[in-house]
């Protein structure tokens, strides 16, 4: 082979070679490709700290924590972010947190702690102060069931869970659960009910499921003449209102809520700090 031919097949090679490798990256090209690489260090340092932002972290959140968009007012009426005996716009204190385990018995009070008396109740609430007269004559076994858990201090506290505002006009209290289902763990029947089904203004009344022997710990005021049915035998009435009367009528003016404003939780919560029964003096 001559030189020539060698110097022509060496020149071959090169050019082949040439074309297998990558062209060599110019300034420009280089810039552009680090620009590129900061640019996305720069989004994802961004997402990192953007996105906790708009999506809360709900890992540390626990059962009934409220987020910074819930309501300020509670579904039940109560004002979530106001602290228990701190005074709300009607005149009336914050009610406390629920009894986290209420007082319960297995005896039924002795009547005759009541029998042929006349007591006073003075029932201290979140809105104020309510006197009761509980009649032992009539509603023995009522009234020293009511002393019975005014001293033992079943109602410290409980809410008035429930406000009917039409046909019946009753404001109901004594469930320390607040649920309308509560009772002291025992249970007794019916005294001294009308039997027209007519209860007057400022009546005190047990509250009772349809079983006539279910009078336990809840009761009722009425704020305005209503008539009850009479059928399973009525509802007891073992006393009446003698001052404070207006306090529930306040609270009815404003309603009820849950689950409808003619029959349910009152918009204005009140609940019963404590009870204290003393006879009454002739």
């Amino acid at each position: 082979m001559t030189k020539e031919q060698e110097r022509a097949r060496a020149r071959r090679r090169h050019e082949e070679l040439e074309k297998t490798q990558k062209p060599p990256v110019g300034d420009a090209t280089r810039d552009k490709q680090v620009f590129g690489v900061i640019l996305a260090v720069i989004l994802i340092l961004a997402a990192v700290l953007v996105v906790p932002q708009l999506i809360p972290d709900r890992t540390d959140a626990k059962p009934g924590a409220s987020s910074s968009t819930a309501p300020t007012t509670a579904p039940d009426g109560a004002n979530g972010g106001l602290a228990a005996g701190q005074k709300l716009a009607d005149g009336c204190v914050e009610p406390p947190a629920l009894q986290t385990a209420p007082k319960s018995f297995t005896e039924v009070p002795d009547k005759a702690a009541a029998a042929g008396k006349t007591w006073v109740a003075t029932v201290d609430t979140t809105c104020g102060e309510i006197t009761l007269e509980l009649d032992g004559t009539k509603a023995p076994q009522t009234v020293a069931s009511f002393m019975h858990l005014a001293k033992e201090g079943y109602w410290a506290p409980s809410p008035c869970h429930r406000l009917t505002t039409e046909g019946i006009f009753v404001l109901q209290c004594g469930d320390p659960t607040g649920t309308g289902s509560g009772g002291p763990g025992y249970t007794y029947g019916i005294e001294n009910a009308p039997a027209d089904g007519t209860y007057p203004v400022g009546i005190l009344a047990m509250a009772r499921t349809q079983d006539p022997n279910s009078n336990g710990g809840q009761f009722f005021i009425t704020y305005k003449e209503s008539q009850l049915p009479t059928e399973g035998g009525g509802y007891t009435i073992f006393g009446k209102v003698t001052q404070g009367l207006d306090i529930v009528e306040k609270i009815a003016a404003n309603k009820a809520l849950d689950p409808n404003p003619a029959d349910g939780t009152p918009v204005s919560p009140i609940s019963i700090l404590s009870v204290k029964v003393t006879e009454k003096k002739a």
